[in-house]
């Protein structure tokens, strides 16, 4: 009786302190720290990165240093226009020869706009956001700016985009021009350009116009003949190779450097930042995809 007793609690003994190292096992395997995600390092002077979803900062690098813009500036034009009460996106605006003299003036990017043409506004967007056309900013700010003047409606517009920019707490940018083509007082932020695409996305107009690759436009001549544009192409080259990317916009100068601003969506979640300053083309686009990489390792 005695030998069976000790037999049976000799067993159970051995049956916890089997279990008891599976638990420990088991236990060891399951909390054992995640591989923690490496900050990125980026050729930009500046660089941020915020979650769509809830707008928190995902990274930052000099986030809130001041720097030019460039074309990026574009989107608070496009912002601007969009936001016009009772806006008509098939209501057509001729083309000035002021806006032809300006880009020849300045050599500055353009939708190549011919005089006389009646564009609607929908294609003056397209070409302020795809080939980055400086004829086009101005064809808008001329358009939805207020005045008798040419001047005043472009400085009218230009307010416009400073008071939009306040309302949206870009509290480190300033607009003194409608395409970055500043005279000392045009600059920004990446953590406010950041904002600002993160609310241009909303619009579902912006949205698709940013993420389009190229796009071809069929004006009216000033005969009433019928043109049709050579095909406008996306600056943005993370379109062709990021996957999920979804806009937004770029910008270089010779202050600016080069700078991207962007956003993707993977899996039902989207990633939107900004590169300023970068040394190229390829470093702003390469720079990008590190920290949307970044940016959606840290969501998950």
């Amino acid at each position: 009786m005695i030998t069976g007793i000790m037999g049976i609690r000799i067993r159970r003994a051995a049956a916890v302190a089997v279990t008891s190292g599976a638990l420990l096992t088991t236990g060891t395997l399951t909390t054992a720290p995640a591989q923690a995600v490496t900050t990125p390092r980026i050729t930009a002077k500046g660089g941020y990165v915020m979650n769509d979803a809830d707008g928190s900062t995902l990274y930052g690098k000099a986030a809130d240093t001041r720097r030019s813009t460039g074309s990026t500036t574009k989107i608070m034009t496009a912002r601007v226009v969009l936001a016009q009460p009772h806006l008509d996106l098939d209501a057509k605006v001729t083309i000035q020869k002021a806006y032809s003299d300006y880009v020849i003036a300045h050599n500055a990017s353009q939708a190549h706009l011919i005089v006389g043409d009646r564009v609607t506004v929908r294609q003056l967007l397209y070409g302020l956001m795809l080939p980055s056309g400086c004829d086009a900013a101005y064809a808008l700010a001329d358009r939805f700016g207020y005045g008798t003047t040419q001047g005043a409606r472009v400085k009218s517009f230009i307010d416009k985009m400073n008071t939009t920019a306040r309302r949206l707490g870009m509290t480190h940018t300033h607009f003194d021009s409608f395409d970055g083509i500043g005279n000392g007082a045009n600059y920004s932020t990446p953590r406010d350009l950041t904002t600002l695409a993160r609310d241009a996305m909303r619009n579902s107009t912006f949205a698709s116009i940013v993420s389009t690759r190229s796009y071809r436009a069929r004006t009216t001549t000033r005969t009433r003949s019928t043109r049709t544009m050579s095909p406008w192409t996306n600056t943005n080259g993370l379109l062709a190779g990021y996957r999920g990317t979804t806009g937004v916009k770029t910008g270089s100068g010779p202050e600016a450097g080069y700078c991207l601003v962007f956003a993707a969506t993977r899996n039902g979640r989207t990633v939107v930042g900004t590169v300023l300053a970068s040394t190229s083309v390829s470093n702003r686009e390469a720079d990008a995809r590190k920290l949307l990489d970044y940016g959606f390792a840290e969501l998950g």
